[in-house]
């Protein structure tokens, strides 16, 4: 008798362990069909629906012929604007109230003595976070498909604002929109592809790609992004499936056949615009570097021109930091694919 319990007991352990994988693997399937369906959501909006008369609707009152990018690489990303809500109240956690595990990605940054940690987990649906850190107002944006990561200060034209997710994207890229004149902003960028800021450039602020744990190491008094957002996600799933760990891309992204192995390795890069605005493209100084070399050599310097752009591999935040002359430089993590998308 005692031997056919267990029996039981491990049959009904075994039955709720296949139970579980199977919920599993049908929701991964389920976010990847999803994923790949998602170029077909607009035709279930207004504004990105190009049967119907309001479609691109938010682009007429620009003067769209000073673009700095052709029109038709700008895709509607499924979501329509605002369909991925900015969090523009953000609230924060103390590294022991947090419900995020030490393993959870985050994007540390640290401005005029104060340090905050927004969780992959979070932004992955929102995107931007306007927020202010150290007296500066800022808004920390995050590109799930090209996993970009870059602070911006939320001032244009010398005014303050704040951004939003337009529900476009640029060669599979967040763009972004100011909620002060409505311009389309490029995020890999940080510059202005349509409106009346085209062609300008956006302050950037250094951030770290690293995990919660490693960032409260260095910071223990850091302020973490609290999952108490008002707006009903379930930020403790990953909602686009396999997109992470395969290599499959869901919109259209030019020179991919110019990265030599994953589309998906990480890398960090550095840019700075000029005064040049040829169509399409970027114009000034770019440096990237892959995290597996630097992470090997500690230290990788690349010449352009007369500047010395050196990545160097933070062992305590296992993260790339960039310098030139000792002085930090605001650059950002990326897939592969993004620097010869935007770079080329």
């Amino acid at each position: 008798m005692k031997n056919a319990r267990y029996r039981w007991l491990w049959l009904f352990i075994l039955l709720v362990a296949v139970g579980s994988a199977a919920s599993l693997a049908v929701a991964l399937q389920w976010d990847d069909v999803k994923l790949k369906l998602t170029r077909l959501w607009g035709y279930r909006t207004l504004e990105n629906n190009p049967l119907l008369p309001a479609f691109n609707r938010d682009l007429k009152p620009l003067n769209t012929a000073q673009a700095r990018i052709n029109l038709d690489e700008l895709l509607a990303g499924g979501p329509p604007k605002d369909g991925i809500p900015a969090l523009d109240h953000p609230a924060f956690d103390t590294p022991l109230q947090t419900p995020f595990p030490d393993d959870e990605r985050v994007l540390g940054v640290f401005i005029n003595g104060q340090a905050k940690a927004y969780p992959y987990s979070i932004l992955n649906w929102h995107e931007i976070v306007n927020d202010s850190i150290g007296g500066v107002p800022v808004s920390v944006t995050y590109c799930p498909l090209c996993e970009t990561g870059i602070v911006f200060e939320r001032r244009v034209g010398g005014k303050e604002t704040s951004f939003g997710v337009s529900g476009k994207l640029f060669q599979s890229c967040l763009v972004m929109y100011d909620r002060l004149t409505d311009s389309l902003w490029s995020q890999p960028w940080g510059l202005g592809v349509v409106g009346p800021h085209v062609n300008e450039s956006l302050k950037r602020y250094p951030a770290m790609r690293t995990t919660l744990g490693l960032w409260k190491k260095v910071h223990p008094a850091t302020s973490v992004l609290s999952a108490n957002t008002g707006s009903g996600r379930d930020y403790f799933r990953y909602p686009y499936g396999s997109y992470y760990t395969s290599d499959a891309l869901i919109f259209p992204v030019r020179n991919t056949d110019r990265v030599a192995g994953s589309v998906k390795a990480i890398e960090s890069y550095y840019w700075a615009a000029n005064e040049a605005t040829p169509q399409n493209q970027f114009a000034g100084l770019s440096v990237h570097f892959s995290w597996q070399e630097v992470a090997q050599k500690k230290r990788v310097v690349q010449s352009v021109g007369n500047r010395r752009i050196e990545a160097r591999w933070d062992v305590r935040l296992q993260s790339v930091r960039l310098f030139e002359n000792d002085h930090e430089l605001a650059g950002s993590a990326a897939f592969a694919f993004v620097y010869p998308a935007f770079f080329p």
